[in-house]
């Protein structure tokens, strides 16, 4: 009687659950009907199932900032017995219109229940606006989330809210890092900060130093009499790769700003108490997007002196300790060991990607583990760059490892330091050879008996190879192919081993041959922090690889790497130009990835994707 209720209940919750799920399917797109130029404002399409395969509507006329940014969202409910479930996807456009007109908006389609499903079409209207700059605003009801206009006009004027860029250095050395801060100003109460275009550093070896999570710090600010909110909206550690004028171009923004309706009266009262929030209902003001840029930057580069640079200068600048340990000086014969050396300090130390080292010619040696480990500040980077060796001794000896020199250049003493690691002595011993033991087999048949001695062995019975009478070995055709093809195999042997010494001394030629191995690995590596949800050890691992890439093929140092200087390489290898395209896209894309909006996830799969394809168009190119 009881499993009869159980299995009651269960057919009836699988009843209930089917009749929840045979709704109907629909993809609803929806937008403002009528926006002003220079207005920001966003595309929606809601799908009420579980679907796959969207594809968005070809816009013309209008600017697409970004999207499609994909959300998810699913609720199960059970009420009286019944059970039903829904599944909702969102799919947002960010839009930006920028000349007046009418426009279509066609339809999206989207996969779902192994059918195609397609969206309404819809209409905007572009009407000329009064400018970010203007005394007035018109309000209307669907300003704004608030809504908190019902018609009329709204005061505001252009520096109620703006936003500033700061360099903390205009006139740096190259290599010598500096940080980029973006604040916002304001005096009404402001909601939905969206970045729609990111500033480009073309030139820069760039890192984020706030974390994207991170809760805006206010404080107070008195500017030409009026007090402003001020609050740091991005900041950017800058590592110029060359010298000159590099320009940084301005970041655009959107925001919502609460502004009075047209009134004389002033309180005095900054309205901050909630300035982050997106609460505007109060009757008396009204909700206006504004389109927000801040100024360009020109950045000023001076090169390195050449007065006392050292041969084995890579570029790095700022301030270091270098500390160097081997786990072990008495070993044998094709044992490993491994060689450890440490850059610890402030400044460009992502960019040191080698060391100059020369090990003895009878140890076999491989490319270093390299580990980094750094932390983002507000002063700038700071951090440790570990070389681990492996080296393995082939012939006994007494060996040496010459001392390791790190050269950098010095911000505080203002010259350049040399620091050199001491000198490592090795004592290889010969190792144990694997004895061979022969053994002895007896049995009753020969079928047992492999091997007894030389002089007793079971009688052949299959059938002999006879020869004439009067042929000898000796003197023969085969007698002397076995005296001079060993001679022949030592002398090829001999001239393959040289060419092949000499191959792996060309350090510029190994480089160019390993840079496609290398650079798969550290995309490898990206692999792993994009599996571990790490976005910003994914996108520095992105970059390090297609910028490693380019520096060990064309043996262009990473301090001199550039887009210029990347086009004029590829242009000299004869390369495609729709390849050098790409390429340089993609290390656009791979920057520019790093802070735009939208989903993270779908962000580093792509530029995972891209990076992987690009470098594998680029080695068959150059082949």
């Amino acid at each position: 009687m009881l499993k009869r209720l159980i299995f009651s209940f269960i057919a009836l919750l699988i009843l209930s659950a089917t009749a929840g799920f045979s709704q109907d399917v629909r993809l609803t797109g929806q937008c403002k009907q009528a926006v002003a130029t220079g207005e920001t404002f966003t595309l929606v399409y809601t799908l009420n199932a579980q679907g796959s395969g969207f594809r968005g509507p070809n816009i013309q006329g209008i600017d697409v900032l970004s999207g499609p940014n994909t959300s998810q969202s699913s609720s199960v409910r059970f009420i009286n017995g019944s059970t039903t479930m829904s599944i909702t996807y969102t799919f947002t456009y960010l839009l930006q219109a920028n000349r007046e007109g009418a426009f279509d908006i066609p339809a999206a389609s989207v996969t779902a229940n192994g059918k195609q499903i397609t969206s309404n079409t819809l209409s905007v209207k572009v009407v000329k606006g009064s400018g970010q700059g203007g005394a007035q605003y018109q309000g209307s009801g669907n300003q704004g989330r608030g809504g908190g206009a019902q018609g009329g006009a709204v005061t505001g004027s252009s520096n109620d809210v703006y936003v500033k860029a700061f360099a903390s250095n205009a006139n740096p050395l190259q290599g010598e890092g500096i940080v980029i801060t973006y604040k916002i100003f304001t005096k009404v109460p402001i909601a939905q900060i969206n970045i729609s275009k990111l500033s480009s550093f073309s030139g820069f070896w760039s890192q984020n130093l706030m974390k994207e999570n991170d809760k805006l710090q206010q404080s107070t600010q008195v500017i030409d009499g009026e007090q402003y909110i001020v609050a740091d909206i991005r900041k950017i550690a800058l590592f110029p790769l060359k010298s000159g004028r590099l320009v940084i171009e301005p970041l655009e923004l959107a925001c919502v700003a609460q502004v009075r309706r047209q009134t004389k009266t002033k309180t005095g009262d900054p309205f901050f108490d909630d300035f982050f929030n997106d609460s505007f209902f109060n009757s008396g003001v009204a909700n206006v997007e504004k389109n927000l840029k801040s100024n360009p930057l020109i950045v000023t580069v001076r090169p390195l002196p050449e007065d006392g640079k050292p041969a084995d200068f890579s570029g790095a600048v700022g301030s270091f300790t270098f500390h160097s340990e081997i786990d072990n000086t008495r070993l044998k014969t094709n044992e490993a060991v491994t060689l450890k050396c440490t850059v610890s300090g402030r400044g460009n130390i992502q960019l040191i990607d080698k060391l100059n080292v020369t090990f003895p010619p009878d140890f076999e040696s491989y490319d270093p583990k390299v580990t980094s480990d750094v932390q983002t500040a507000a002063a700038g980077i700071l951090g440790n760059q570990v070389f681990e060796y492996l080296l393995i001794p082939r012939k006994p000896g007494k060996f040496s490892i010459k001392p390791i020199t790190f050269s950098y250049y010095d911000l505080d003493k203002k010259k350049y330091v040399s620091l050199n690691s001491p000198e490592f002595s090795l004592d290889v011993a010969k190792g144990t050879s694997e004895q061979t033991t022969s053994t002895t087999y007896s049995g009753a048949s020969k079928e047992d008996i492999k091997y007894i001695g030389s002089d007793i062995r079971h009688i052949r019975d299959n059938a002999f190879n006879l020869a004439p009478a009067g042929t000898l070995f000796f003197n023969s055709l085969s007698f002397w192919m076995l005296i001079f093809i060993p001679f022949i195999l030592f002398v090829v042997f001999l001239v393959l081993w040289r060419k092949l010494a000499a191959r792996r001394s060309d350090i510029v030629l190994m480089k160019n041959l390993k840079a496609t191995k290398i650079a798969r690995k550290r995309l490898q590596k990206a692999e792993e922090f994009q599996k571990a949800g790490q976005q910003d050890k994914f996108y520095v691992a992105i970059s390090q690889s297609l910028w490693g890439y380019l520096s060990d093929k064309f043996s262009i140092p990473m301090a001199e790497l550039s887009v210029d200087s990347v086009h004029e390489a590829l242009v000299r290898k004869n390369v495609d130009e729709a390849i050098i395209s790409q390429f340089i896209e993609t290390l656009n894309n791979t920057e520019f990835a790093r802070f735009a909006p939208g989903e993270k996830t779908v962000n580093m799969e792509r530029i995972y994707n891209e990076a992987l394809e690009i470098i594998s168009k680029m080695e068959r190119e150059l082949k």
